[in-house]
């Protein structure tokens, strides 16, 4: 086996490299604090959990475990693009319970939002589609959404496509109306990928340039499961370094693959590991610990409550206006009453 192991590694370039890293604390040390480089070129998925909103395949509290309130022939069936247009009211009204903006970023949010702030972040990949990385201030360029996003909406039909905003179809959605086109009458859907429907290009097109230059790839709150974004590990160098916050560990190279000592997973304890790390925790957590060591905690704490004190004021000031909005209605409505002991004719 070792034999074959040899002549499979030297004949596709995968000779067995230095060990990068031991532990979270080396990890740390050897990427930020003594390289002379101090450049990250990539962050990989947030967790939709970190937010409190639950996620997918959790046992259960996963989403996939509490759907049977919509009557579903298969859990999976809510997201899948062929049942969504012949019966899209159970999306919509899952789509209530999780609109963006009834929840705010976190500490893992405003870590990336940190790193792109201290000039450090080249980009991040995400599965997530509750907008929450652009509400921690990670805009267009600094972020892919691989599954899509809320932030804006479609006409499903391929002849239309017209666009809505965000706010349009939030809109609809909590009036408990099935969201339809003004142009062609079709339904509108919210810009995220079901299954049965492609990735954003732009996902394809720029994991080429980022992945083969990335220096640490930090892997937060995610399954692995999903392809293509779960071969995505696979796509950094062999000497990059790769931490995966998580509850669990996960991505792991099935066993057959490992004896032969190549394919792209995770690899934290077999003797061969020499680069991946698995700090098993919340992402929030994760990145508390991330940021200590760094020397940087006080500083996101503070990030974390300067922006959550903006989202607050922001959202009181939204249900000021629409109490101001609802108290002045009946007056603009109102009939004006004729004065006592007058007529309302004129004479």
């Amino acid at each position: 086996v070792d034999f074959l192991r040899n002549l499979f590694s030297r004949t596709l370039g995968l000779s067995p490299e230095e060990k990068v890293l031991d532990d979270l604390i080396f990890c740390l040390s050897l990427q930020f604090m003594l390289s002379d480089f101090y450049y990250m070129k990539m962050i990989l998925p947030l967790s939709h959990a970190a937010a409190g909103i639950p996620d997918f395949r959790s046992p259960g509290t996963g989403l996939y475990a509490n759907l049977q309130k919509y009557n579903l022939p298969y859990p999976e069936a809510i997201f899948q693009i062929d049942y969504f247009k012949k019966h899209p009211e159970p999306f919509f009204a899952l789509a209530r319970e999780l609109y963006p903006g009834q929840f705010k970023p976190t500490v893992c949010h405003y870590f990336i939002r940190m790193l792109k702030d201290k000039g450090l972040l080249r980009r991040c990949y995400s599965q997530n589609i509750d907008t929450l990385e652009r509400v921690a201030g990670l805009e267009g360029e600094d972020l892919i959404e691989a599954h899509g996003t809320f932030h804006t909406s479609h006409c499903v039909s391929l002849f239309c496509r017209k666009e809505y905003t965000m706010d349009w179809m939030k809109e609809k959605i909590f009036s408990e109306d099935i969201p339809k086109c003004d142009a062609c009458n079709n339904l509108v859907k919210p810009d995220i990928v079901f299954f049965g429907e492609n990735l954003p290009a732009r996902f394809f097109t720029t994991m080429k340039k980022d992945f083969p230059h990335c220096d640490l790839l930090i892997i937060m709150g995610t399954s692995l499961q999903v392809q293509p974004f779960a071969s995505l590990v696979s796509r950094v160098p062999n000497s990059c370094p790769r931490l995966l916050i998580n509850m669990e560990k996960t991505g792991q190279v099935p066993f057959g693959m490992g004896l032969l000592g190549f394919g792209g997973g995770m690899d934290f304890d077999s003797d061969k590991a020499y680069r991946d790390v698995a700090h098993l925790s919340t992402c929030d957590d994760g990145c508390l610990a991330f940021a200590e060591l760094l020397g940087w905690k006080g500083e996101l704490e503070e990030l974390v409550k300067r922006e959550h004190a903006l989202i607050d004021s922001k959202d009181s000031k939204k249900k000021d206006e629409k109490t101001k909005q609802s108290s002045e209605t009946p007056e603009k409505t109102k009939v004006a009453e004729p004065e006592a002991g007058k007529s309302e004719k004129t004479e």
